[in-house]
């Protein structure tokens, strides 16, 4: 008899909650449409930000410029030095070295070390900016003083460009006649 009532009862329809007014209740968790998702709605934390490094070299560059623009927009330094990135090489856009030297002013100009040594690169190569070799040592120069490895070795050589140039990329900062 008991086994008769437990099966009636089970027969019966359920009635369900309204959950509609709750929210997402079984968001996405550790995805890149989270990712992307949290950062469209401004949620540029520096975890959310770090992601889009995986993004881009996973050959996704137009998410990436997505993710990265949003983050820099918010100030993260990080996220703007990989625009320069970016755009020095057209990874999903095109090559805009104008563009690239703007994105590593920026940078520096909110005190980021990678940012400074970065615009003075473009500085004394007359890259995307005037040539300004003078102001572009003493950014490097400031980036060396607060501590960047490749900016002191850079120092070390006497400026000599060719210490941080990768051999492929000669082509690409040779002066233009």
């Amino acid at each position: 008899m008991r086994y008769a009532i437990l099966m009636c009862l089970l027969a019966l329809p359920v009635q369900a909650e309204d959950s509609s007014g709750l929210g997402d209740l079984n968001p996405e968790e550790l995805t890149l449409n989270r990712v992307m998702r949290d950062v469209a709605r401004g949620e540029t934390t520096m975890t959310n930000c770090a992601t889009g490094y995986y993004i881009t070299k996973s050959g996704r560059h137009g998410l990436a410029r997505e993710l990265f623009e949003r983050c820099a927009q918010n100030g993260w330094t990080g996220a703007m030095t990989w625009m320069s990135q970016l755009d020095d090489n057209g990874l999903g856009a095109p090559e805009d070295p104008g563009r690239a030297a703007e994105w590593d002013r920026r940078a520096a100009d909110a005190g980021d070390p990678v940012g400074q040594f970065n615009y003075g690169l473009d500085l004394m190569r007359g890259r995307g900016v005037a040539r300004d070799t003078a102001a572009g040592r003493a950014l490097v120069d400031e980036a060396a003083r607060r501590g960047l490895p490749v900016a002191r070795r850079l120092q070390g050589t006497g400026y000599d460009l060719d210490e941080v140039t990768p051999d492929a990329d000669n082509w690409k900062y040779a002066p233009q006649s």
